[in-house]
C-alpha cells in the first residue's frame, strides 16, 4: 500500500508554522520599543499649592474611576456627602466641587491619560467641563 506523501511534509508544516509565528508575532517584534512615554499630568497653581490629594498620589492613579464611582453611589442612594480619607481628612464627595476645584484644567489633567490608555470616561455625561462652565 503506497504511503500518503501530505503526511510527511514535514518541510511544509514546519515553513507554514514559521509564517504563522511570523504573523502572529509581527505587531508586538515590530512595535517593540516604541511606546509612547507616560503622560505626566499637570497639576494646577492650585493643586500644587494643596501639595496633598483626597488620597496619596499612587492610590488615586490607580483607584480613582473606583473611588469615584464609590462616592457617585453613597452620594446617590445614601445621601451622605462625607468622605473621611486614610489620613482621617474630610472632603465632600464631588467631582465638580472637590476634584475639579484643584484640578481645574480638564484636557491637562485628566484627557492626557486617558487619551493615552484610550480611556472614555462617562464622568461628563452629567458632569460640565470646567471650561464650558465659564
Amino acid at each position: 500500500m503506497p504511503k500518503n506523501n501530505t503526511l510527511y511534509d514535514k518541510g511544509k508544516v514546519v515553513a507554514g508554522l514559521c509564517i504563522f509565528v511570523v504573523l502572529v508575532t509581527f505587531p508586538f517584534w515590530f512595535n517593540l520599543g516604541k511606546a509612547a512615554p507616560v503622560p505626566e499630568p499637570q497639576l494646577s497653581e492650585k493643586a500644587k499649592a494643596a501639595k496633598v490629594c483626597v488620597e496619596p498620589k499612587s492610590y488615586m492613579k490607580a483607584e480613582h474611576m473606583q473611588l469615584l464611582n464609590v462616592w457617585r453611589d453613597t452620594v446617590v442612594r445614601s445621601a451622605k456627602r462625607i468622605y473621611v480619607n486614610s489620613r482621617g481628612e474630610k472632603y465632600e464627595m464631588s467631582l465638580s466641587n472637590t476634584c475639579l476645584d484643584c484640578h481645574t484644567e480638564k484636557a491637562e489633567f485628566c484627557d492626557k491619560c486617558h487619551n493615552y490608555t484610550s480611556v472614555t470616561p462617562y464622568c461628563w455625561d452629567c458632569h460640565v467641563d470646567p471650561k464650558e462652565a465659564m
